[in-house]
């Protein structure tokens, strides 16, 4: 299956058989209609378990049968995880099913009886009849390797935001009991887990030696325990704000936190750790890599989001996932500002973002290319517009990378940009 507008339209054709279903968590809604958007059946339910899926199976195979269809085209959108088991039903019997934008449905399910109504029924039916105008995406096959990346991007997603939450909480506690806390020690290293460990509270320190909570430290495993710190901490302890009730309670909440923290942050080094070793089995992962300024980090998380990026026929398909497409709103006389879309992966998006600040400290090419976009004399971009732009670029290049198999190189880089070496020259 193709993903050119065409090339979709004509897989339906007189003789398949459209389906459009509506996923939820127990049951789904299934549309029968055929090439013209003419409905073959009533909407009928499909159980989230073997044996709905079986009867689903017979219902198509009968719809076929009476309505002498060939072929059949199964629709439904990528809603939360529960799609997940009907689409590897699907794969394992052989059954060919598609995706649909859940914007499309959103847009156009006033289009059929012009009124705000929605529910399950309905959007099986407006998925049904989206299929046939081809506005669906075919999901791509995924290799084993794939798989592994997408889950352990996914786990990594979820560990940050748990690892964000309890440092949150951490911080709390901290301005609850011990809002001094913050002027002796500012991010959560070795010695702070330490001291919030043991001697968290004002009360616990305030009466103590230095040499007695340095010694603490040491035996608890802490490379290094400054003496002027730990005088500093004394000092405020003595005349700390922070509140003295259910001392305990609090001594329980904020060692759990720390241990909490200590064990998410664990995990994420693993997962990161067998991600990395994953993507290193790809052949393209030398070649992406040899980029300064971009980790192997970077290049896992970047292939758990695309896939081997020599699936790609052209940089301007990675360019759309990610949301960089350009935009404008123009009518008659008024020209737009252009935007990016902003219609794509959110992650892989962000992803390449972040990776350009370290590219453009590091790589002598891409800082050249920063500099002449927002310093040129004709139209110049602010600061951000340029690091967008040379988003759209690092892609571009780690395409070619990718299917050209071959090695970063900078002076090559910069003689197919001609603009800006002939700005320097001039």
């Amino acid at each position: 299956m193709k993903n050119n507008r065409n090339e979709r339209i004509n897989q339906v054709h007189e003789n398949t058989l459209v389906i459009g279903i509506d996923i939820a968590k127990e049951q789904h809604y299934a549309c029968a209609v055929d090439i013209r958007g003419r409905e073959l059946a009533k909407v009928w339910r499909i159980n989230q378990s073997t044996d709905g899926f079986i009867h689903f199976t017979r219902s198509i195979q009968k719809l076929m049968d009476k309505h002498q269809k060939t072929d059949v085209l199964i629709g439904f959108e990528a809603t939360g995880h529960y799609w997940k088991n009907l689409a590897f039903y699907l794969e394992s019997s052989d059954l060919p099913y598609v995706l649909v934008n859940p914007l499309h449905v959103k847009q156009s399910k006033e289009m059929d009886d012009n009124l705000q109504t929605k529910n399950d029924a309905k959007d099986a039916r407006v998925i049904a009849k989206l299929l046939p105008n081809g506005y669906f995406s075919v999901p791509r096959n995924m290799t084993t390797i794939d798989h592994h990346l997408r889950q352990g991007s996914a786990i990594r997603e979820r560990l940050r935001k748990d690892i964000s939450a309890v440092k949150n909480r951490i911080q709390r506690w901290i301005d609850l009991y011990f809002p001094e806390f913050r002027q002796v020690f500012k991010h959560y290293g070795k010695q702070e887990r330490t001291v919030l460990k043991l001697t968290p509270l004002p009360m616990d320190i305030k009466d103590a030696s230095v040499e007695e909570l340095v010694s603490q430290q040491k035996t608890a495993g802490a490379k290094y325990a400054g003496k002027p710190k730990m005088k500093k901490l004394i000092d405020l302890a003595q005349r700390s704000i922070g509140i003295t009730d259910g001392a305990y309670m609090a001594r329980i909440e904020i060692q759990g936190l720390v241990n909490q923290l200590e064990l998410l942050e664990l995990q994420l080094e693993e997962v990161t750790a067998e991600m990395i070793e994953k993507a290193k089995s790809l052949p393209e992962f030398q070649f992406l890599v040899s980029i300064k300024g971009i980790s192997e980090n970077t290049v896992s998380e970047l292939l758990a989001e695309t896939g081997s990026l020599q699936n790609y026929n052209h940089p301007r398909q990675i360019i759309k996932l990610a949301g960089f497409t350009l935009r404008e709103n123009s009518s008659g006389k008024h020209q737009g500002a252009k935007r990016i879309s902003k219609r794509g992966r959110r992650r892989l998006r962000a992803l390449l973002y972040k990776a350009i600040l370290p590219l453009i400290q590091n790589n002598t090419a891409f800082h050249k290319v920063y500099t002449y976009y927002y310093s040129r004399e004709d139209n110049p971009l602010t600061k951000k517009e340029a690091m967008v732009v040379l988003c759209r670029k690092l892609i571009q290049v780690l395409h070619g990378l990718s299917t050209r198999q071959t090695m970063f190189d900078p002076e090559r880089m910069l003689e197919d940009l001609s603009y800006i070496t002939s700005s320097k020259a001039a």
